[in-house]
């Protein structure tokens, strides 16, 4: 039994090492391809490649540890998940009213880079969604990864047919609200699993 509960322990912490290696470098990658294409979008999924590296570091810290820390580092993650939607709202905002003409074939390029790699990290997280706490979270980080590349690869496309900016503002507004509704779930979790383990 314990053999078994520790080989799950370093199953799950190769996963989420990989899945924060991997984020990092979208990451990087991602605001530089943002930055370049001028895209409220990318720079909005990039974000969340960082807020999701961050939650698979806390995950990787909280797998050994108590029922409590698990519980506070979910809680972290969600705070982490809710500003971060709450900064890409009002980068939308300021690049609506500032102007911006983003490069529609660089965003669909990105995108669709980050979707192979973040389809890749779901299926290995698959098999936690129904889990303990903190890899839930980081499996609901992944998942609302994935429908923001979609939304970019979208809005890239529109802004490639159409010249439009505003298919990229739009996919930037979507990926705020999904990212802030995330973060909620998150919370909820970790705040009902937290009652139901004091109880």
């Amino acid at each position: 039994m314990c053999s078994q509960a520790r080989a799950q322990t370093d199953e799950e912490r190769k996963t989420l090492r990989v899945a924060l290696a991997l984020n990092l470098a979208m990451f990087v990658i991602g605001t530089t391809a943002g930055l370049l294409a001028q895209s409220s979008g990318l720079l909005a999924d990039a974000l969340d490649m960082l807020a999701d590296a961050t939650a698979y570091a806390i995950g990787l810290l909280a797998v050994t540890r108590s029922p409590v820390f698990k519980h506070r580092s979910a809680r972290l993650s969600g705070v982490l998940l809710l500003l971060l939607g709450t900064g890409i709202l009002l980068d939308v905002g300021r690049r609506a009213l500032g102007g911006a003409e983003p490069v529609g074939s660089v965003m669909m390029v990105f995108a669709l880079l980050s979707l192979a790699v973040n389809v890749t990290v779901l299926r290995r997280l698959s098999r936690y969604c129904t889990g303990e706490v903190h890899p839930r979270a980081t499996y609901l980080f992944t998942r609302a990864d994935v429908v923001a590349n979609l939304g970019v690869c979208v809005s890239g496309a529109i802004v490639g047919i159409t010249g439009s900016r505003w298919a990229d503002l739009v996919a930037g507004l979507l990926i705020g609200a999904y990212v802030v509704r995330e973060a909620a779930e998150i919370l909820r979790d970790s705040r009902d699993e937290s009652k139901a383990t004091t109880a």
